[in-house]
């Protein structure tokens, strides 16, 4: 994958972009937002096309928003918590990097933990659609993630 601005017609076998638009994974896509080549001219598009990247990346929180508006809510205190821990760990990356890397490494160490046996009774107690939509993923990325907090194979 490329970033968008390398879509200027400037190299060969580079196409020009038409319009740029936000996607995600899940099949979603945003609105095409065209670029006026008479507009950019000889400008870089890096810079002359920030402002309509700017609008693909409201839509994209748009987007991000509605998904984690559909996905199975989360208790309070297990948000709180974790809103807590991600603003500690980067308080802590200010002054200690590395301590803030090992804490980075706890919490992964502790989610493939704690996500082990809730990954199988899902697995068991959910169809793909229903795990999908409850993670705020596609099919292929919650079977994904299933199967790291399950340790199987995501091919299973």
């Amino acid at each position: 994958m490329s970033h968008w601005s390398v879509y200027d017609g400037g190299f060969a076998h580079v196409p020009r972009a038409a319009a740029l638009r936000a996607v995600c994974s899940c099949g979603w896509n945003g609105p095409e937002h065209e670029l006026s080549w008479d507009a950019i001219g000889d400008q870089e598009l890096v810079e002359a096309a920030s402002g309509t990247a700017d609008m693909c990346t409201q839509d994209w929180d748009a987007h991000t928003a509605e998904v984690e508006q559909s996905a199975i809510p989360l208790p309070e205190p297990v948000t709180t918590l974790l809103t807590q821990l991600e603003e500690e760990i980067e308080k802590l990356a200010k002054t200690s990097p590395l301590a803030a890397v090992r804490a980075a490494r706890r919490l992964k160490v502790s989610a493939a933990q704690v996500g082990y046996w809730p990954a199988h009774d899902a697995r068991r107690d959910a169809t793909p659609e229903q795990a999908a939509s409850a993670l705020g993923l596609n099919e292929d990325a919650a079977r994904k993630l299933m199967a790291h907090f399950g340790r199987w194979s995501p091919f299973q």
